[in-house]
Formats: C-alpha cells, sequence, structure tokens
C-alpha cells in the first residue's frame, strides 16, 4: 500500500524496500515491484513500519533536500533523515536571541497561542452552525464564548508562562465540547478526553496520527526556511524535541489535524473497522492500514486545497501555510516585520 500525493510519497507495505534506480526512486516487496516515481517529483518520502530505504536512495535525498522521515505503524515519529541544515547563520543567532529576550520572546508566544485559540474557537461556531442538536449548538456557542474572553486577554499577559495558561484554558474548553462535534454513535466514536502514548479511543488515534503527520511537515517547513526546529519559543526547550516545529504547528492543529478527523468520521469515511485495540499497549487503539491509508488521503488532499491567506493576501494550497508561516517568523527575527502574523483560517 503505497501512495504518491501532492509531493509526499508514503509507503506504508510491510516489508517495503525504496531503491534509486538512476533518477528514480523504485519501491520493492516480496521480490516484487510496486512502484517507480522520478525522484525530481518528491519533496519528502516517509517510512511506516518495517519499510526502509537503500543508503544510495537515502543519501541522494539529503544531498537534494528532500526529507526520509520514519514512523511506526501507529503514525509515531521514530527518525528524519535531512541533509545539511540550509539557511544563513546570521537567521538562526536572531532566532536564539529572541529566545533569550523575555519580551521578543513573549510577543512571538503569545501571537502562536492567538492563532491556535481563534482557529478552535471558530472550529467551534462553525461546528454550531453545522449541527441540528440545539443542546450541542448551545454547548458550542458557549464554550466558544469563553474562549473569546480568554483570547480577548491575552495581550495582557506578562510571560510565557501566561501565555501557555491562556492556551491551557482554552485547550481545555475546546476538548471539553470537541465529542459534541462528532455525528457519529457514541459507541463507535466516543470522545471524553485527550488522551495519548497509547490513545484510547478512535478519535485519539486518529488526532495522534495526524499530529504526528503535521509535526513532520512543520519541521521540514523550519529546516527549509533556515531555522533551527529545536529551537522554539511556546514549548520549553528539551534534546530531542523539535520545540519551534511543535510552535509552529499549533495554529494549524485545529484546521489539519482535529477539523479533518472529525469530518472523516462524520461523512463515514472512517470507521470502526479500521482501527484495532492493541493489547500489547496495555488496550492502546491505533489505526490499522487500511485506516491509515484513508487518513493519508485525506490528509493530502486537505493540503492541496486552496485557502486564502489574509497575510499575503492571496490564495495558496493549504499545505504550503507551514512553509509560509516558517518564512514570516524568519522574516519578523531579521527585523523585516515588526509581528509573527499567525495563519488563521
Amino acid at each position: 500500500m503505497n501512495l504518491q500525493l501532492l509531493n509526499t510519497l508514503y509507503v506504508l507495505t510491510p516489508d517495503a524496500y525504496v531503491r534509486l534506480d538512476h533518477d528514480t526512486l523504485r519501491v520493492e516487496a516480496g521480490g516484487e515491484k510496486l512502484m517507480h516515481v522520478p525522484a525530481q517529483h518528491l519533496g519528502a518520502v516517509y517510512l511506516f513500519g518495517n519499510a526502509m530505504m537503500s543508503a544510495g536512495a537515502m543519501q541522494r535525498c539529503a544531498e537534494e533536500g528532500r526529507a526520509v522521515v520514519f514512523f511506526d505503524y501507529a503514525g509515531r515519529f521514530k527518525a528524519r533523515v535531512v541533509g545539511p541544515l540550509c539557511g544563513n547563520v546570521l537567521l538562526r543567532q536572531a532566532q536564539h536571541e529572541a529566545r533569550n529576550d523575555p519580551a521578543a520572546a513573549l510577543k512571538i508566544a503569545s501571537a502562536i497561542v492567538a492563532g491556535k485559540c481563534q482557529n478552535a474557537h471558530r472550529s467551534l461556531l462553525r461546528g454550531a452552525r453545522d449541527t441540528k442538536d440545539m443542546e450541542r449548538a448551545e454547548r458550542l456557542r458557549t464554550a466558544a464564548g469563553k474562549m473569546a474572553t480568554f483570547i480577548e486577554g491575552l495581550p495582557e499577559r506578562k510571560s510565557i508562562d501566561e501565555a501557555r495558561g491562556v492556551e491551557g484554558q482554552c485547550a481545555a474548553l475546546y476538548f471539553d465540547v470537541f465529542g459534541d462535534l462528532i455525528n457519529a454513535p457514541t459507541d463507535e466514536f466516543a470522545f471524553k478526553t485527550r488522551s495519548r502514548r497509547p490513545p484510547r479511543d478512535r478519535m485519539n488515534a486518529m488526532l495522534s496520527f495526524f499530529y504526528a503527520l503535521l509535526s513532520a511537515d512543520c519541521t521540514a517547513a523550519c529546516e527549509g526556511v533556515g531555522l533551527d526546529p529545536q529551537f522554539g519559543y511556546l514549548h520549553e526547550i528539551r534534546p530531542g524535541r523539535p520545540a519551534l516545529a511543535l510552535d509552529l504547528m499549533e495554529e494549524f492543529r485545529p484546521i489539519l489535524s482535529e477539523r479533518l478527523a472529525v469530518t472523516l468520521v462524520n461523512r463515514k469515511q472512517i470507521k470502526p473497522e479500521h482501527f484495532d485495540v492493541r493489547d500489547d499497549l496495555g488496550g492502546g487503539v491505533l489505526l490499522n492500514a487500511d485506516g491509515r491509508k484513508i487518513v493519508l488521503s485525506a490528509y493530502q488532499k486537505r493540503k492541496q486545497e486552496e485557502v486564502s491567506h489574509a497575510f499575503l493576501g492571496t490564495k495558496i494550497q493549504l499545505g504550503l501555510a507551514p512553509h509560509v508561516q516558517a518564512r514570516i517568523l524568519a522574516r519578523h527575527l531579521r527585523g523585516d516585520i515588526d509581528d509573527y502574523v499567525p495563519f488563521i483560517l
């Protein structure tokens, strides 16, 4: 099961092997050729489970700036192979200096929180308009109203911890009513609270899978601009943690993960049979092979949709938005623009 969508090759077939064949990436499994893709058509290769890639193919991808990312079967990120870090060292110096300046770091972190919370707020209001259940609509509108109050008070926050507090309060309100966005029977797609490592229900399993994909895309966006993906503002800096990529993905979670997961369930494109309960994970729930195929197809199709970008004043493919936002952040850090402007849809 392999998908070539937009500019990313997803390899999901068990025991698949990707090798370099002249200027083509050739995917094989069990001694049989599954597909071949011209290398220049790809921006990244994502390998799931025990899928592997030859050293030659990996080196070619790294040399040409094409990321190779490894995930386990559950969609959890395992490793990423990239070439030399690109970009001007002065940009990374400015990135680090901003993190060490409390006022500058707070300004960026607050903008990220505002973007995430406003996108979540809009999702709740959209859900309230779409549902025919008046009780659900009222709960969604009430939560959105409370979120609006926290968002309005965000400019008054005096520290990054206080900005994180606003994000936490809005997230709690959002996920308290997230289940009201779901039209499927509660015994099939019940949602009570966010759970991970492992996810405890089907909706959480899908959200975790989407978040892993989004994190990889945002890491690539940071690296493509020349920013250090490990050095963020809203998220604490820890060894091995892509803090800036996690910052960047916050404003996209409601758009490219949560809203899409709800849509797949409400349209009955994803069903209970697309998930497995894993006893080896303490009863954790994971997408199975068929489920991953559906989710990946929907994710890439969503990324191909054209949306309006208010700051640019033009339409772009949604999948390019993380790269655009990374460039806007870079421009702010260089001093070309006064503020980092989050993406709101």
